[in-house]
């Protein structure tokens, strides 16, 4: 039941990153961890986003194993499963060539944190992770190595794209799509002038009050 509602999560994520334009053909994948259990779930290689159903989202184990599914997982498969391994906080990862924030990992730049919205959810710079070759676990490492003690969900791919994590599969997609709609005004802005930048104390206030007081609270 869990790895059955988990797959349907998983495959309706993958309509966000369409809606939001973060995504061309097939590329791009969402994967969630599976509560209590050393497995995740993740799109399948080279599906079309109109062809994903539940039943398509492949099942892996930690090393990237497939253990229940007909096709093939995700080219990606082994940077998620090297970061389930060595982030256990991590639930959800998601990876997009989004066009603005795909524009300065080509860069090779962090985008500075000059935007309230920034400090908010990323609680600070979006850095850049190393360059690495996809199919083995390289972009795994540097995503973990980068992230390691950084407030940002999200890293920039030197050369390649964005990967964000999150508590939830949903979670990490919220992150791919404000890091694309930041890196896009960021990169607006550069073309007027200088930004101005956000002094760091008053980013960790933005960063603590979006984390622990925006939205909605139970009282329960």
């Amino acid at each position: 039941m869990m790895i059955r509602e988990l797959r349907e999560t998983v495959c309706r994520l993958h309509a966000e990153l369409v809606r939001y334009g973060l995504v061309a053909w097939t590329a791009g994948n969402v994967s969630g961890r599976v509560p209590g259990e050393d497995l995740f779930v993740i799109k399948p290689s080279g599906v079309s986003y109109d062809d994903l159903t539940p039943e398509s989202i492949v099942v892996c184990d930690l090393d990237g194993v497939v253990v229940e599914g007909t096709l093939s997982p995700s080219s990606d498969t082994a940077a998620h499963a090297y970061v389930y391994r060595y982030m256990p906080e991590v639930n959800g990862v998601v990876h997009t060539h989004s066009t603005y924030a795909s524009a300065w990992a080509a860069r090779g730049e962090a985008i500075p944190c000059v935007l309230t919205a920034m400090a908010d959810e990323f609680g600070g710079e979006i850095p850049v992770g190393p360059f690495a070759l996809i199919g083995g676990d390289d972009i795994g490492k540097g995503v973990v190595e980068t992230l390691s003690g950084h407030r940002s969900p999200a890293v920039l791919m030197r050369n390649h794209g964005v990967f964000t994590v999150g508590d939830s599969p949903t979670s990490a997609v919220k992150a791919a799509v404000m890091c694309e709609d930041v890196a896009r005004t960021v990169h607006v802005a550069r073309q007027l002038g200088d930004p101005l930048p956000i002094a760091p104390e008053d980013i960790d206030r933005l960063h603590h009050r979006y984390q622990h007081v925006y939205g909605q609270r139970s009282h329960l």
